[in-house]
């Protein structure tokens, strides 16, 4: 049976809190550029003339 630490966060905890926040920054950036895409494709939906 595995003793829970208690008091602060370990070392492994302190990496997964960095690679979370990396993933975060990664699925942020990527969505902003999505929606950028989409938001170019409407307005040229809009803006078209035949």
């Amino acid at each position: 049976m595995k003793m829970n630490n208690v008091g602060g966060s370990t070392h492994d905890e302190n990496s997964k809190k960095k690679m979370s926040s990396r993933r975060l920054g990664k699925f942020l950036k990527e969505q902003r550029g999505r929606l950028y895409i989409m938001r170019r494709c409407v307005v040229m939906l809009l803006c078209w003339h035949d």
